[in-house]
Formats: structure tokens, sequence, C-alpha cells
């Protein structure tokens, strides 16, 4: 049998996988072209990740068949989608720290028995040059940046000769310059003949580095666009099944008044190590300050100070004129805080109730003579469930509900309260576009009402869209405060360490 040497790089057709009940993918059809970036959108459970795992040999389809380059082919596992030429980078990458980037890049994948390393550094140096791909090969992964290392998984995949790429929301934990830099990489590998399937949430990096859009809404797929054909706009109404707006931010509501003050806070990560140093910031009434940085600079521990649920080593709190330093949680709510952690199911009772997980932190103001007055609870859980457009029942089970249905019932117990100060963070991470729209626009409701809010995210738009001020957060400590007009590379830069001048 003989196959056009025009064949697509990959073809999927009518790729159906089910979970129990649930059509992950409903009869897919997927089309990757040879040297083409063509993207996968689609919000949380529409089936692009499952489609591409199955691509990757990690979920296997019950119908539809796969072919590359025009062959059929069944691929049970990675090892068999490396050996047709299919490689993959998760948001969470699959590197062995403590080794160097040459042993990462060779690791599973050497000839024989033998790892001759001096050898094995050369042809990882000549591929690093040959793909453009700048990274030493005798650095220790450690000690590697976030970009960096994202870079280490893509050589690795290319050195097992990999012509096509998976990239998973490849952008969400980079900084500007190295979304840049990935940028351009990926359109020189591409004039030298790799195709990529480009996973994100972010419509306008979709505009910019691809060249196809395939939308899938419920597991099917709803649209097949050239980039070039279509808008940010209308590839998020194929999305959602509906035109989405964004959210409008009001003129600035700032008074005087501040109603956060941290002043040289300390804190220690879990393993005893410096995670804050001398941290002080101001948020007013009626602002939005919002925390940027790269993953894993002091940001969930700022929140958890902050919450109530990690100890100061040093420096003061200040809340609404209340000294909450190292108070807990219930002193900190007291104080007019309202919090909305990162962890959305740690912030609920998995298996009570929606209305009992409503009620859950002022149980208190529901007894009648001494027992619980259920009856108040189930109205109180419906006046909330109306107001925040909550799809459940007072009844359910609350593990039940979507990731956007959940983050709502948290909002509602929160900002029910009319709190002074809001501490919130990564609120949409996991979100999809409806979900994400409602949520931001939420918060700049709180900002008019006049609390002052603190915003910890590593979502760089969502910083940009909603923050009235913006700090940067680098290792534990703030290396600036700037404006949301901000130059996109100056603020990079403060991302990256590097001290404003």
């Amino acid at each position: 049998m003989s196959f056009s040497i025009a064949s697509p790089a990959v073809e999927m057709r009518h790729i159906t996988k089910r979970f129990g009940p649930v059509i992950a993918n409903d009869s897919v059809d997927f089309t990757l072209e040879r040297q083409e970036i063509h993207a996968l959108l689609g919000e949380n459970g529409a089936g692009k990740t499952t489609l591409m795992r199955i691509l990757y040999g990690l979920y296997h389809a019950d119908d539809g068949e796969i072919r590359i380059k025009g062959e059929p082919v069944t691929i049970h596992s990675p090892k068999d989608a490396i050996a047709r030429g299919i490689g993959m980078v998760t948001q969470h990458f699959a590197l062995a720290a403590p080794l160097s980037v040459t042993e990462n890049v060779i690791l599973g994948y050497t000839e024989g028995f033998r790892l001759g390393l001096p050898d094995a550094r050369l042809r990882v140096a000549e591929a690093a040059q040959r793909f453009g791909i700048l990274v030493d090969p005798e650095a220790l992964v450690k000690d590697l940046s976030v970009g960096q290392r994202q870079r280490v998984e893509i050589l690795k995949a290319l050195y097992r000769n990999a012509d096509v790429l998976i990239l998973d929301e490849p952008t969400a934990v980079l900084t500007p310059q190295e979304v840049e830099q990935l940028f351009e990489g990926l359109r020189r590998l591409q004039a030298q003949g790799l195709s990529v399937v480009f996973i994100s949430h972010k419509l306008h990096e979709v505009m910019d580095i691809t060249d196809r859009v395939t939308v899938l809404r419920g597991g099917r797929v709803v649209g097949v666009v050239p980039t070039a054909h279509t808008t940010q706009s209308e590839l998020a109404r194929m999305m959602v099944g509906r035109p989405t707006y964004g959210v409008s931010k009001p003129d600035a509501a700032r008074r005087e008044d501040v109603l956060l003050r941290l002043e040289n806070v300390c804190a220690e990560d879990n393993q005893g190590l410096p995670a804050l140093k001398n941290v002080s910031l101001n948020v007013h009434a009626g602002e939005i300050l919002g925390l940027a940085g790269v993953s894993g600079n002091g940001q969930r521990e700022l929140a958890q100070v902050l919450e109530g649920v990690r100890s100061c080593t040093g420096g003061r709190v200040i809340a609404n004129g209340h000294d909450i330093t190292n108070a807990g949680p219930d002193k900190v709510m007291a104080a007019g805080v309202g919090r909305i952690p990162e962890d959305r199911h740690e912030s609920v009772v998995a298996e009570m109730t929606v209305a009992q997980n409503m009620a859950l932190e002022h149980l208190d103001e529901f007894v009648r003579n001494g027992m619980l007055d259920k009856r108040r609870i189930r109205e109180h859980a419906e006046a909330l469930i109306e107001a925040y457009q909550i799809k459940a029942r007072p009844d359910d089970i609350i593990r039940t509900l979507s990731g956007g249905n959940m983050q709502k019932v948290i909002l509602a117990r929160v900002l029910e309260r009319n709190p002074a100060v809001l501490v919130v963070a990564q609120p949409t991470r996991g979100l999809d576009v409806g979900a994400t729209e409602y949520v931001r626009q939420k918060l700049l409701e709180q900002r008019q009402r006049g609390a002052a809010i603190l915003l910890i995210s590593e979502d760089l738009d969502e910083i940009l869209e909603l923050s009235d001020r913006i700090a940067v957060i680098y290792e534990g400590e703030i290396m600036g405060v700037v404006s949301p007009d901000v130059d996109i590379e100056h603020l990079g830069l403060l991302m990256s360490g590097v001290h404003q001048t």
C-alpha cells in the first residue's frame, strides 16, 4: 500500500472515549497537517486533553482510528507514540531535578546498557544547536528557570526524533519573555518540519502562534477554522456556545484609607526555608492590588499567612484596623477579611451538601434553641444559589459540582459577608471562559463596593485586566510595584528577578 507524500501528520477519525456514563470524546475528527501549529480549544471538560492523551498512548479510544502520515496505527503506550514521532510536553514537567540536562534528555533513550556521558553531552549539544534550543547540556535541572526546564522537555522530545509535538497549556507558568522565546522557537522548528498541537485557554496566544483552530464543546467538534479567518470573540463564542464580553473595569474606586497593611512580613516554607523576605504592601479601600510572579516564588505562603493558616516569623499584618499577625482563621474572619484560597477543594467539606458548606464558617448564626435550624440553612442556600447563578440544589453533595460552580459556592459564602478585605488566590485557575468571566466580574463589584482586594494570580492576563496596581514577587521578595499599563517587557524582567531601576 502506498501513501501520498501530502498525507497529514496526524488524522484522528471518529474518536470516542467513555469514562463510565460520561462521553469525553464523541466521534471526534482532528487533523494536524505537516508543519502546522494547530490550536485545540475548549472549556474544561470539553475533551481536548483526553483526545491528546489518546494520541500519546496514555488513554485508549473505545472507537475510532488514528493515522500517522496516512498509515493506520495502534498506539498502546507513550513508547509507541514516541516510536511514531509523537512527543508531549505537559504543564507538569517529567524531569529529574538532581540530574543534568544531558542525563534528562537521554534518560530511557540510550542504546545498549552503557551510558557514555561525554559522548552524550556532545550529541545533546549538537541537537540543541540544530533545533535552536538555548540550554546548557551540563546544567543541573534544579538550577534552571521554569522556561529553561520547558526547553529541556521540548529538546527531550525532539532528541527522540519527534516531528509531532503536543503542548498542553505551555505558557501557563512562563514570564512574557519566556513566552516570546517559546513562540520564536516553535516558528523555527515549524520551518524545520515540526507539527504542533497547541492546547491553551489564552485566546490572544492562539491568534498569535497558530495556523488553524479546532474547537471542542461537550466532547464534540463544533468548528475548525483558519486562525487568520477568525477572532478571539468568535473563538470564545464557539467554546461556550454564547458570546463572551470579558469584563469592563470601571474607573478607579480607590480611597485613601489603607485596609490591608503588610509590614516586613517574613515566613518559612514547609521545609523551614525562607519563603517570604520582608514583604511590605499596602492595599487601599476600593483597590485591587495584583501580585504577579512565576509559580513558587512565595505566593502560596503569603496567601496562607493572610488566611491565618501559616505563621509569620517576622513582621506585622494589619487588616481593617486589627492586628491579625499570627491570628487563626476565626480571628482573621472576625477582622473582616474574606478568604478565597487557591485550592477550592480544601475550602469545602467534600461529602457535605451545598447548603451545609454555605453555612459552614458561620454555623452559630443558624442555631436555635441549641439546635441547627436546617430550614434556615436551606433558605440561606436557596437565596445564594439564585443570587450567584449556581447550577446546584441545596441538598447536592458539593463534590459533585463542577469547578466553576464549586468556586461560586465559595464566592457566595465569602462575599455575602461584605468583607472589608479580600485575599483571593488563583480564583480562576482551572475554570473555563464563562466561569472565569463571572468570577472576575464579582471581584470588580467588590472593588466598587470599597473592599481592599489582594489578588494573587499566576495568570498575567488576569492580573493586567483586573489590577489597579501590580506588585511583583520573586523568591519571596517584592521587586517593585507598577501600574497595569506597565511595559510588558519590564514586568517580565521583574518577574525574572531583575530589580526595578
